[in-house]
Formats: structure tokens, C-alpha cells, sequence
């Protein structure tokens, strides 16, 4: 028999060569893979954050009525009227300076709106107006009287006096307005008459002989 040729023998080599390649190439590609997938990060899913509901704003706090004192004249300049304010109550003084008076009484609301009522039927409706003033009007008698009343500085404002003279229970009133100007009424056992003027600074007041202090009248 004849041996194989050169030529066979070269042709196995090359086929043995190429098998092995592609046996190679296989491994490398499954482990290159294997390698991939080992090595790609896993994605993270982040926590939701819940949003704070916003809490409810508070309501704004209304602005509390200022203790003070007002006076002022009726729209037809006939009469005075003074009131004082202190801790959201009023007192006030309708006075013609003659003999028509009254003393009115009363709470003062949060936006400044009062209704005053006097023990002989009076009423005073008013309204202050940014703290500075106080618009109304005062019934009194069958009369309606229209006024304005402005913020007062000491001495002026309202001031009351009450004793026993010579045996009469005396009750006196004043208005002292602004420049100094003084309207009142003296009682004299109910019987009004007009009242004699005071020291504003000092309150002090001379009737039928005897010395009396007049006081800012309070609610």
C-alpha cells in the first residue's frame, strides 16, 4: 500500500487547527457574557418621598380697640360729646352745656362698632375709625344728633364729679375739648344748671363754696 502523501498529512494539521479556534472562540464568547451580566450594576429604585401637606395658616388676629379718650361737637355744634374706651368698654358724655345731658354706657366690639345706652333712654350708635376718631350719632330726648369725636390729648377728654354739698348730692360733668374749650352740666339734686368751669390740669373745681376734684370719668 502506499503511505499517505505530504499533502493529506498538511490537510488533517490545518483541519485540527481551525477546530480548536473555534472551540477557543465559543469559551471566550460565553465567558465574556457571563462576565457582563456578573458586572452590570443592578438599578436601584429610589424611595418615594412623601411632600408635607402645608398646615393651615393661622387666621390673622384682629387688631384689639385702643384705650383712649374722644371728644368733640355735634354736626350742628349744639352740644359736645366725649367718650372713653378701656378694655373693649365705653362710657360717654352727650352735654348741650345748659340742661340737656346724658351718660350712656356700653361694650365696644372688635371692629370698633358700639351701641351706648343711658339709664333716661338715650342711645349712641358709633363707629371708631382707625383709632383716631369716632363717628356716630346720640338720640336722645326726640332729638338726633350727628358728631364727631376726635382722639384727645390730656387735658382734654371727660371728667365726672359726685359729693354732698351743703346737703345736695351734686353730680357734675365735663367735656374739656381740644384748645381748652369746656362744656358741662351741674346737678344739683337732679336740677341741672351750667356747670362752673375746672382746673383741667388738676381737676379741681369750686361749688356753692366748697372744693371738688373732677376725675376722667372710666367705664
Amino acid at each position: 500500500m502506499k503511505r499517505p502523501g505530504p499533502l493529506l498529512t498538511l490537510l488533517a494539521g490545518l483541519l485540527l487547527g481551525v477546530f480548536l479556534l473555534s472551540l477557543n472562540a465559543t469559551k471566550g464568547t460565553k465567558s465574556t457574557s457571563a462576565e457582563t451580566r456578573k458586572e452590570s450594576p443592578t438599578p436601584t429604585v429610589s424611595p418615594t418621598t412623601a411632600t408635607p401637606s402645608a398646615s393651615p395658616s393661622p387666621s390673622p388676629s384682629r387688631t384689639p380697640v385702643p384705650d383712649a379718650s374722644y371728644a368733640g361737637r355735634t354736626d350742628d355744634d349744639s352740644s359736645a360729646v366725649a367718650l372713653t374706651l378701656r378694655d373693649g368698654k365705653a362710657i360717654a358724655y352727650f352735654c348741650d352745656g345748659r340742661n340737656k345731658e346724658s351718660w350712656l354706657k356700653g361694650d365696644v366690639t372688635d371692629d370698633g362698632t358700639m351701641k351706648l345706652t343711658g339709664k333716661d333712654g338715650s342711645v349712641l350708635n358709633g363707629t371708631l375709625r382707625e383709632g383716631e376718631r369716632i363717628r356716630g350719632t346720640v338720640d336722645i330726648d326726640g332729638g338726633h344728633y350727628a358728631f364727631t369725636a376726635d382722639r384727645a390729648k390730656k387735658p382734654s377728654g371727660l371728667y365726672r364729679a359726685t359729693a354732698t354739698v351743703r346737703g345736695a348730692k351734686v353730680d357734675g360733668g365735663w367735656i374739656v375739648l381740644t384748645g381748652g374749650r369746656q362744656v358741662g352740666i351741674l346737678n344739683r339734686d337732679g336740677t341741672p344748671s351750667p356747670a362752673p368751669m375746672i382746673d383741667p390740669e388738676t381737676g379741681a373745681v369750686t361749688v356753692d363754696g366748697q372744693q371738688l376734684t373732677a376725675r376722667p370719668a372710666l367705664p
